[in-house]
């Protein structure tokens, strides 16, 4: 056997323990969720603040407003202008995360998590500033760079300074504080909202808070060990790793960095290697992963929940207050998750989440379509409208403990280091362009779908959940740099890895061994 690799099926045991450093290290570089949540989480209420539509949309302000809009009341918010102040930011954070691949690549996770914090910094302050629709897209733009490099490196950043047994619960730290930014978001805009005239700038301006945490973070963050393998040699990267792990052993993890560097070095274009067949199985799940992630619609509740709750009869504090409660909930089963990712595995919670998702979102569209008078003053009954926020509830719950912390988890923990940088970039980009794409699409998918946009979402769930039951491999417990192992394994994907990877000979003295890698 090819030392440095492990025999399939055989799971190294890496020596050293969960460090207090390391924990906070993590936490630290975890709060770039924060950026993202808040981002997320601070547009729905804006978007429903009437002295914000007045000054920046007045159109769709009248329109809410004019009796004949009562025809349909799915249709009351729906402005491709109103969108696209939310949908901007995902845009530009796609272009921003191909940028940021040969930032982190080249000069390491660390400056890219830098240039993340101060480029939402500068968007918060264009946006809180705004004096008209160009100053706030503009803002928006410069939130989605910095989103695009943080979404980027941070990911990628836990994975590797994580070991093993606790890279799912650091890892989920980031969806953590993305719940957190968004939970935030919903209470800054339940109080702003009672500030007549200005409380929107206050809502979007302190999004200073979140950017600012990043970025002092950030220059007190070390280099991960990987990174420094990549860039500095295994001097350095011994040095981090006796730090972190918080033993002088370190030798059998230095020697698979060691390895991954010796393959990295021979590639020279990180996206053309990853169009390479033996990369199938991570390629295909840095584009499906996310894609299904986006598509559960999580991302259609966290930006235009307080329009949602409108629609339906709420009056605007109530609906905030309803955005609310749901980030608790959410919040509080993001922690839950991050206790059961590396005890449960990544399949079973993806498995679990999925059903419930797919239950909630049903019952959703049932109520909406039987209880929801849409072509009158567009209200329902009250119970009926406290039962459909119990079930969003359990909608977001099933999400915040599944596809919320895994759907960037799983696509940072599987590349080989020598495509790691890119195939995360991958995998946010596809994550923002579906964003956008959803961001820009629900309120006119609200306005002609009506309650089908739930059944809409329910269908995909269903067709995510049968893809991680036939196609994802358990990846718990299994060391960053011996990824590949769990593909030569897999029913479906030893066919890509098995063809690209012969077994070759190594002679030791006069004995012939074989690679069983």
């Amino acid at each position: 056997m090819e030392e440095g690799r492990s025999s399939p099926g055989v799971k190294k045991e890496y020596k050293g323990r969960t460090t207090p450093f390391v924990v906070g290290v993590c936490i630290v570089a975890a709060t770039g969720g924060l950026v993202f949540g808040y981002d997320n989480g601070i547009s729905g209420g804006v978007t429903s603040m009437d002295p914000f539509l007045i000054k920046f949309f007045p159109a769709t302000y009248k329109k809410m407003h004019q009796k004949e809009a009562h025809t349909n009341a799915y249709c009351k918010f729906d402005s491709q202008i109103l969108t696209t102040f939310t949908s901007s930011l995902y845009i530009a954070g796609l272009f921003a995360c191909m940028v940021a691949s040969s930032v982190t690549r080249t000069y390491g996770r660390k400056p890219s998590i830098l240039v993340g914090g101060l480029s939402v910094l500068v968007g918060a302050v264009l946006n809180g500033a705004a004096l008209n629709v160009g100053m706030l897209i503009l803002g928006r733009i410069m939130l989605g760079i910095g989103i695009g490099f943080a979404d980027q490196a941070v990911p990628l950043y836990l994975s590797e300074m994580a070991p093993k047994q606790m890279r799912g619960a650091l890892n989920s730290g980031f969806q953590m504080f993305v719940a957190i930014g968004v939970l935030s978001a919903n209470i800054t805009n339940y109080g702003t909202a009672k500030i007549h005239n200005w409380g929107w700038r206050l809502s979007l301006g302190l999004a200073v808070i979140p950017a600012i945490i990043l970025s002092l973070g950030s220059l007190w963050l070390p280099e991960t060990p990987n990174s420094l393998m990549e860039r500095e040699g295994p001097e350095k990267a011994r040095s981090m790793l006796q730090r972190i792990r918080g033993t002088v052993d370190v030798e059998e993890e230095l020697s698979d960095m060691m390895e991954a560097k010796k393959i990295s070095e021979t590639v020279k274009h990180p996206l053309r290697n990853m169009m390479q067949r033996k990369y199938r199985p991570q390629l295909a799940m840095a584009v499906v992963i996310p894609l299904f992630q986006q598509l559960t619609g999580i991302n259609a509740i966290a930006f235009y929940l307080p329009v949602l709750f409108r629609t339906i009869g709420f009056e605007t504090n109530a609906s905030l207050m309803s955005a609310v409660i749901t980030g608790v909930i959410g919040t509080t089963a993001t922690v839950l998750g991050m206790f059961a990712v590396d005890r449960y595995g990544r399949r079973f919670l993806f498995l679990q989440g999925g059903v419930q998702m797919l239950v909630a979102q049903v019952i959703i569209a049932t109520i909406l379509g039987i209880k929801f008078d849409s072509s009158g003053d567009g209200s329902m009954p009250k119970v009926y409208a406290y039962l459909l926020l119990v079930m969003v509830c359990i909608y977001v719950v099933g999400f915040a403990w599944s596809w919320g912390p895994l759907g960037w988890l799983v696509p940072s923990e599987i590349f080989s280091l020598e495509v790691r940088s890119i195939g995360q970039s991958i995998a946010v980009t596809v994550n923002l362009l579906l964003i956008f794409i959803v961001a820009q699409g629900f309120l006119a998918m609200l306005c002609h779908f009506k309650f089908g946009i739930f059944l809409f979402f329910a269908g995909w769930v269903f067709l995510m959940t049968l893809f991680v039951y036939f196609f994802l491999p358990e990846t718990k417990n299994i060391g960053i740099e011996e990824m590949n192992s769990v593909w030569r394994e897999h029913w479906y994907w030893k066919r890509f890895i098995n063809e690209e990877s012969p077994i070759p000979i190594k002679i030791e003295g006069s004995r012939k061994i074989e690679n069983t890698q």
